[in-house]
C-alpha cells in the first residue's frame, strides 16, 4: 500500500536522533516548538535547520547562551528573531510568516516575574496567526490596575485570555469571575518557602471557584498559548462563517 506523500515525509528524520513533526502546523494549527534546554545545541541546531528546510521556519524554546552563540555563528546576529525574556529564537526562511487569522488573544500577568514565561505564550499565540493584547503588572495586589486592560480586552473582542501568575496564582480566578470568556492559567514558578516554585499557584488554580478556567502545568506557556490559539482561530473562522 503506497502511503501518502505528507505521511512519508513526516517519517523522515532530522538526524539519527529526531523525528520531527513537519506537519504539526498544517495538521492540528499549532506549531511544533523545539525545546532545547535537555538537547545539545548541535541536536538544536539539526532539528532547527530541518524545520527551516521543510517549513520555513523554525522556533526554539529554552536556548542556552551556548545555543544562542550557536545560532549566531550559523545564521548572523541578525539572521533570526531573539526574545531575551523567555530566550526563545525564531529563524525564518524568505521571512516567512504565519498568516493572520483574526484570532484574538489577551496576555495577562500578575507581576513582572511573570513575564517571561507569558512572553513564551504570546509569541507562540502570534505564530499561530492570532492578534495578541498583553497587559503585564497587574495582579491582587493591586487589583486596580487590571480593571483598564481588561476594558480593553473586551472592547477589543477578545475570544481567550492567559493569565500568568505566581505566588498564590489568584489573579487567574478573579479574571475569570469578570469576563464571559475563556481563560487559561498559566502557573509560573514565582514563590517561596511552602509555596514552592509554583506550587501553590497551580494548586490555588486548580481549585478555582471560577467556572471558565483551565489550567495548565507550571510554566506551560507554550502549552497555554496552544490551546488559546486553537479556541481563538475556532472563534475566527466562525465569526467568518465557516463554522
Amino acid at each position: 500500500m503506497k502511503e501518502s506523500k505528507s505521511l512519508a515525509d513526516s517519517r523522515l528524520s532530522a538526524s539519527p536522533f529526531a523525528r520531527p513533526d513537519f506537519h504539526r502546523q498544517q495538521r492540528k494549527g499549532v506549531p511544533e516548538v523545539i525545546l532545547t534546554n535537555s538537547k545539545t545545541p548541535e541536536q538544536s541546531l539539526a532539528i532547527a535547520r530541518a524545520f527551516l528546510e521543510r517549513t520555513g521556519r523554525a522556533i526554539l524554546s529554552r536556548v542556552s547562551p551556548e545555543l544562542e552563540e550557536t545560532l549566531c555563528l550559523e545564521y548572523g546576529r541578525e539572521g533570526f528573531e531573539w526574545y531575551p525574556n523567555p530566550r526563545l529564537a525564531i529563524v525564518r526562511r524568505d521571512g516567512t510568516t504565519p498568516p493572520p487569522t483574526d484570532g484574538r488573544v489577551g496576555v495577562i500577568t500578575a507581576g513582572t516575574s511573570d513575564q517571561a514565561i507569558a512572553e513564551e505564550a504570546a509569541i507562540v499565540c502570534r505564530e499561530m496567526g492570532c492578534t495578541v493584547y498583553t497587559a503585564f503588572d497587574v495582579g491582587v495586589a493591586g487589583l486596580h490596575r487590571l480593571f483598564e486592560p481588561l476594558e480593553e480586552y473586551l472592547h477589543a473582542g477578545i475570544d481567550v485570555i492567559i493569565v500568568a501568575a505566581g505566588m498564590d496564582g489568584a489573579l487567574p480566578s478573579v479574571v475569570s469571575g469578570l469576563v464571559d470568556v475563556p481563560v487559561i492559567g498559566l502557573p509560573t514558578s514565582v514563590g517561596y518557602g511552602m509555596g514552592g516554585k509554583g506550587e501553590a499557584a497551580l494548586l490555588s488554580m486548580l481549585q478555582t471557584c471560577s467556572p471558565g478556567l483551565a489550567v495548565v502545568n507550571i510554566d506551560n506557556g507554550v502549552g497555554a498559548a496552544a490551546m488559546a490559539g486553537i479556541i481563538a482561530n475556532r472563534a475566527a473562522r466562525a465569526r467568518r462563517g465557516e463554522g
